[in-house]
């Protein structure tokens, strides 16, 4: 019958030798705070606004590329940096951080809805000391205001409302476009910027 003794398997000398995988070695899934996890991107993109400074002179910075001597309407450093170093106190202050203060001029010359124009006299724009610091000083600053933060910071409504409320609903939504799908946008623009002065890829 089914129950009597000669119905039950034996085990082989290789089913004895079988031991189960220990704890510390089985793949567990990884845990993050959602602020990590934004920071990821932001450390990715500080790196890549680092190498694509290389070779660009003070004299580049706030220059129309001329690639053939036909001028291109394409960001140049000095609005690119300029622009994305607005976000970085808005962050801050979001997350309840010292922010550094923003100048009036960044806010004119900077802002989305300013027009990036060629330079030639140095009088338009700030510096470009003045405007890399503030974005390298600014996002780092953010970095690590991301990596302390608690996970319900992040579930806050946006507080930007309207339209951007409805595409990032919230605040650690509008974060990580901030620092990653912005970043990469205008940091892209730069790239281009680079090969059209001869400059190369970063």
């Amino acid at each position: 019958s089914l129950l009597s003794s000669d119905a039950v398997p034996t085990k082989t000398a290789a089913d004895r030798n079988v031991r189960p995988t220990p704890l510390k070695e089985q793949q567990l899934p990884m845990s993050r705070s959602i602020g990590n996890t934004i920071a990821d991107s932001l450390q990715l993109g500080l790196g890549y606004g680092e190498r694509l400074l290389k070779d660009i002179t003070a004299e580049q910075f706030a220059r129309l590329a001329r690639p053939g001597g036909e001028v291109i309407q394409s960001n140049h450093a000095a609005f690119v940096y300029g622009h994305l170093s607005l976000y970085a106190p808005r962050i801050l202050s979001e997350l309840k951080c010292d922010a550094p203060t923003v100048p009036d001029a960044f806010q004119e010359c900077f802002s989305m809805k300013a027009e990036c124009v060629d330079d030639a006299d140095g009088t338009i724009y700030p510096s470009m000391d003045e405007v890399t610091s503030l974005f390298f000083d600014g996002y780092r600053a953010a970095l690590k205001a991301f990596q302390v933060a608690d996970d319900e910071v992040f579930q806050q409504p946006n507080p930007l409302g309207g339209g951007m409320a409805e595409k990032f609903p919230t605040m650690g939504s509008m974060h990580h476009f901030y620092v990653g799908g912005h970043m990469m946008i205008h940091m892209g623009q730069l790239s281009a910027w680079r090969r059209m002065l001869g400059l190369g890829p970063a």
